[in-house]
């Protein structure tokens, strides 16, 4: 993978795409987990490799570049929720459903709406994308201590949702 980063750094189109298309799921866990919808996730995806591809010169250290990524399509999925809240009185936006759902994505995504909503991304960041605590840290700006503290409650809520049912 350091091998395509550095390539891709260097201009090589083929191995920005390639790149693009190793992380492309990883996006869209992050993006529908924060928009819930496919639609925007896949316009705040869209945008985020536009953005990657213009300013891949501004990576500092290569074996970040995952995060760097993250981060910007954090910015284009908070930038999208602002353009909703903007337009609609309640900020909730609808989430079509897909048929084609695996049973384990189906919990999941149930899972999620069990916990508050700034535990979500914590969650999917952790346990979908195999951040540590410290990278989720950097990544939405936060104290470490508050996300081993966000993630401790998400579990909790979930535990106790489960033990109600």
């Amino acid at each position: 993978m350091q091998a395509l980063i550095e390539e891709a750094v260097q201009g090589n189109v083929e191995a920005f795409i390639e790149l693009m298309d190793r992380n492309s799921l990883a996006m869209y866990k992050v993006a529908h987990a924060i928009l819930k919808n496919d639609d925007d996730a896949a316009d705040a995806i869209q945008d985020t490799i536009l953005i990657c591809y213009e300013k891949l010169h501004t990576l500092k250290k290569q074996e970040y570049f995952k995060t760097w990524m993250t981060r910007i399509l954090i910015n284009q999925c908070n930038h999208t929720l602002r353009h909703y809240q903007k337009e609609t009185l309640t900020g909730e936006l609808p989430e079509p459903s897909r048929p084609d759902q695996s049973l384990a994505e189906f919990e999941f995504k149930e899972m999620l709406n069990l916990v508050d909503e700034k535990y979500r991304l914590i969650l999917v960041f952790y346990y979908l994308e195999g951040f540590k605590v410290q990278e989720i840290a950097g990544l939405l700006e936060l104290n470490e201590n508050t996300v081993k503290t966000r993630l401790a409650r998400a579990r909790e809520q979930i535990r106790t949702a489960y033990l109600k049912k």
